[in-house]
């Protein structure tokens, strides 16, 4: 099982393909609206009455992310656009001891990109980041991966899935991630990821976001014209 190291694909590449897909659908989302407002308005709009709660309600909801569907112990998880189709990722959560202690996002990369997909572990903010992110699939071969960042809410870890990974994931029925406290360093917090459902959703996932790489590309080339 294979994971690209950051030597081969750097976090702010990885970040970059992350961000291409919402990024653009933002900008055509906040684009399009203006535009037919604008092709639409009457000279005596002085008058015209104010929008409706739906379009309203639309509107606020654009960017938002949303479930689109459930596989298994995974939820495939989109964000709303204008677009004919939107980016999704998968989501699970971890649990610690019944709460939640980590977010895991798995998301399918464009066909250009260095990696077929990406995992990214969202952790505690105090998380000995030193020890790094430990994973492995039913028991086998442990393999560590760097922090990659913080924010003010948590710590991040982009783990590139090379195709054997893909592959691994989808054969496997359960994941572990491991984390070590920083408070506690002596100790390690060993957390289960559920791969019922992993399969289905991959594939489903993939299928999404080409339909939604296909509507980013035809939106850009209306943009153009």
């Amino acid at each position: 099982m294979t994971f690209l190291s950051s030597s081969r694909l750097t976090s702010v590449a990885l970040a970059a393909a992350l961000a291409a897909l919402p990024a653009i659908a933002q900008d055509t989302a906040s684009e399009e609206p203006a535009a037919e407002a604008e092709a639409s308005q009457p000279a005596d709009a002085a008058g015209a009455p104010a929008a409706t709660e739906t379009e309203q309600s639309t509107d606020q909801s654009l960017g938002q992310p949303y479930v689109a569907e459930v596989a298994g112990d995974w939820q495939i998880e989109c964000l709303r656009t204008t677009l004919e189709a939107d980016p999704c990722r998968m989501v699970q959560i971890l649990l610690d001891q019944g709460n939640p202690a980590v977010r895991v996002e798995v998301m399918t990369l464009p066909a250009a990109s260095p990696a077929p997909a990406v995992a990214t572990f969202y952790a505690p903010l105090e998380t000995l980041l030193s020890e790094q992110l430990t994973l492995s699939i039913d028991g086998g071969r442990k393999s560590q991966h760097q922090f990659n960042y913080c924010t003010p809410q948590f710590c991040v870890a982009q783990v590139p899935f090379a195709p054997d990974a893909v592959t691994a994931f989808k054969r496997g029925a359960k994941a572990e991630a491991s984390i070590i406290p920083l408070r506690a360093p002596d100790q390690r917090v060993n957390l289960t990821m559920s791969l019922t459902g992993f399969t289905a959703g991959y594939d489903k996932l993939a299928e999404l976001n080409k339909a939604s790489e296909e509507a980013i590309r035809k939106a850009q080339s209306a943009g153009g014209n």
